[in-house]
């Protein structure tokens, strides 16, 4: 048979891993300068553009798609040639993903601290940056497809199969999620509303996890753990179930980020349900990487890329086993809304994700540059460090959430709360912040680590940027009788897409349609209207300042918080909520029912200096809000945008609303003025002001006098 001669692309990986390395460093000292600010807040310098509201979502962005994508890229280029004995189907498409994608996280780093931003979580970006990320997506796609198509080896290897479900999924999550109307430039409105919006913002929030940060790297796992123990994968079948079984599962699940929430009961228990099943092939995944470990044990005392895959396959282990046991209504009651998610979500993260990102690393520079790693003993001062900055990340922060879920619940004997004052809950867990923090300092100086040794250790190689290889030519009609039936499967790749798209479209259609078609799922009531124009623009400064980011606007059917809220929240009061805000964790207060609650001196003197109004809170001030005015020639965009995606406003109001804007907008500075406070009527605080005055007046509620 002729051996074909050919070269796999190593530069191209070679400039994905040093996109990797450089925006890892990035994205993590955002998330430092985070953590510091929720107990110090003077931390933003006083800026606008760092604040913990605009540099949440650059940070998860950063960390996500710029860190663990580009690894992702680097993992996927380099094994998918060797995997299937060919070079990649396109150097030039090859390059015009490495560049895009570069571009669109530019594009982030610019937007998301300018507040330009659609407040879903992972989803943040702007129209036109969504549709850079669909052509960059597909390019990626059709570079992988032909590749597969133009492969020497028959059979295609676990970690292709991985690789597909990655590319096929992520595309119709990211597609259906970002359906929005331009406004402006960079301004649009969810196409969805309230509990359409909520329901297929976290069908997607959750299988982006699972389909960006789990499948790719699972492939990733599968390939790369085999070759650093020299073993082969455990078993074959277990990985046959465990892919199948993990993306038909894991798309039903997301409903349960939403537990006891307005989403309609049904499709709380799917999500309730599924999550729980999904811990049987998560652990499948686990235990093929762990057992194809076994008589290798010995070298992961010395060798640091098999510490870092345990530990990383390890972490993997304990966070699907813990998302199965938060999806139980019962232990989500405790968990939802506190810094359990944070510290839960940061184990995959910082342990599955990044652990298996630098063992990946470790494993791959010596090789491209034809030489030995420039220093074992720092790699494995590395491992130690990273470890450790782990633990001291997580524990505290799993001891904060259950420490502020107990006070929130807390009654005392005559019957009221123990902590009416929110704040109280919040004075408690600092400490906690403080040693978030240290952890996030430890693994970012591991990583610092890291690149450095990766820089000398490239410095004392070669690079070998076309690597030789040879493989016999794939005969194209040859037939294969016999064989295990998955085999016959694994060599059509273009019926085993279809099918990987198939598996995961089911979960997600049962779950959407009936939500978007039978209208007893949202109950309409009658006396909820449309935002007027000058709380419009109040809500999109909202959403411009992250406020979501620390504020929920979803109050639970628990007494402890219709007690210190007010009645809990109704579907049918969202339904002109374009994007929703529900938000999903309370650094702060729920804001639901926070309208006629206070004065407008009140929210005045809050946004001016949160301490004057409530003494010891981690909330910076937001003195620009004083100075800048909100544009008025927006306004008829609002309208008409918002018109069309359903909300009732009358035709041609666009042209008069400007009028009512002001009226109202009047009223708001005439009664400040009755306390000698002199604001513009175009004063963005005059617009938050309104909006948050509105926040659940729709309907008639029990007053609530515990809430200080």
């Amino acid at each position: 048979m002729e051996l074909q001669q050919f070269k796999y692309d190593n530069k191209i990986v070679k400039y994905f891993v040093i996109a990797t390395v450089a925006f890892g460093l990035i994205g993590m000292l955002v998330g430092i300068l985070m953590a510091i600010q929720l107990f110090l807040p003077d931390a933003n310098l006083g800026l606008q553009f760092t604040t913990f509201g605009r540099i949440r979502p650059l940070h998860t962005n950063a960390v996500i798609f710029a860190f663990v994508g580009n690894a992702m890229f680097a993992g996927v280029y380099y094994s998918m040639q060797r995997l299937l004995k060919a070079r990649m189907y396109s150097d030039m498409l090859s390059w015009i993903h490495f560049w895009g994608w570069q571009l669109i996280i530019l594009a982030a780093v610019i937007t998301l601290p300018l507040g330009m931003t659609t407040s879903k979580e992972y989803a943040e970006l702007e129209w036109p940056i969504d549709i850079a990320i669909t052509i960059i997506w597909v390019v990626f796609g059709i570079n992988m497809i032909g590749t597969i198509l133009k492969r020497r080896e028959r059979h295609m290897y676990v970690a292709i199969w991985f690789y597909i479900a990655t590319f096929v999924t992520v595309a119709v999550l990211h597609v259906v999620n970002s359906f929005e109307i331009p406004v402006t430039m960079f301004k649009s409105y969810s196409w969805y509303a309230g509990v359409q919006d909520a329901l297929v913002q976290w069908w997607y929030g959750h299988n982006a996890v699972a389909f960006f940060l789990t499948t790719p790297f699972l492939g990733i796992m599968y390939y790369f753990l085999p070759k650093a123990a020299n073993r082969p994968v455990y078993s074959y079948k277990l990985s046959i179930i465990h892919f199948w079984s993990l993306i038909f599962i894991y798309i039903w699940a997301g409903p349960h980020h939403l537990l006891y929430t307005s989403l309609p009961n049904w499709a709380q228990s799917l999500g309730t349900v599924f999550s729980i099943m999904l811990l049987a092939p998560s652990w499948g995944g686990m235990l093929n990487g762990l057992l194809t470990l076994r008589g290798a044990w010995d070298r992961v005392r010395e060798d640091p890329v098999l510490k870092f895959m345990v530990v990383a396959v390890t972490a993997y282990g304990m966070a699907t086993l813990e998302g199965p046991l938060l999806s139980i209504k019962n232990v989500n009651a405790i968990a939802h809304f506190t810094d359990w998610i944070i510290a839960h979500v940061h184990v995959g993260g910082l342990g599955w994700n990044g652990f298996l990102i630098f063992g990946m690393l470790y494993w791959m520079i010596p090789r491209m540059w034809g030489t030995k790693l420039y220093s074992t003993k720092l790699a494995n001062t590395h491992f130690w460090i990273g470890t450790l900055g782990i633990i001291v990340y997580a524990l505290p922060l799993y001891t904060a959430g259950v420490v502020q879920s107990l006070m929130w619940k807390s009654f005392n004997a005559e019957g009221f709360l123990e902590y009416p004052n929110f704040l109280e809950t919040v004075t408690q867990i600092v400490p906690m912040y403080m040693m978030r923090a240290i952890g996030g300092v430890l693994y970012l100086a591991g990583a610092i680590m890291m690149a450095y040794n990766l820089v000398k250790t490239a410095k004392q190689g070669s690079f070998k940027a076309e690597e030789a290889a040879e493989a016999p030519t794939l005969e194209k009609k040859k037939k294969i009788v016999g064989g295990h039936w998955h085999s016959v499967l694994e060599r059509k790749p273009v019926i085993f897409t279809v099918l990987t798209l198939v598996a995961i479209l089911i979960g997600g259609i049962i779950e959407m349609v009936p939500t978007f078609l039978i209208k007893s799922n949202i109950p309409t009531i009658e006396s909820v209207k449309p935002y007027t124009p000058l709380e419009l623009h109040g809500r999109d400064l909202y959403i411009k300042e992250g406020c979501s980011n620390c504020h929920t606007q979803m109050i639970r059917p628990f007494r402890s918080e219709t007690e210190r809220y007010g009645e809990y929240s109704k579907a049918g009061e969202f339904v002109y909520d374009h994007p929703f805000l529900w938000g999903s964790k309370r650094t702060g207060p729920d804001l639901h029912r926070v309208g006629a609650k206070y004065n407008n001196v009140w929210h005045f003197n809050h946004m001016l200096d949160p301490k004057s109004t409530s003494p010891g809170s981690i909330m910076p001030p937001y003195p620009w809000m004083f100075t800048q005015a909100i544009n008025l020639d927006e306004t008829a965009g609002k309208i008409k945008a918002l018109r069309r995606v359903g909300v009732p406003y009358a035709k041609g109001y666009e042209e008069t609303a400007n009028d009512d804007l002001m009226k109202q907008a009047k009223e708001i500075t005439a009664d400040l003025a009755t306390s000698d406070i002199e604001i513009s009527e175009q004063a963005e605080i005059v617009a938050l002001i309104a909006y948050l005055q509105r926040l659940g007046t729709d309907i008639k509620v029990k007053s609530n006098d515990q809430n200080p």
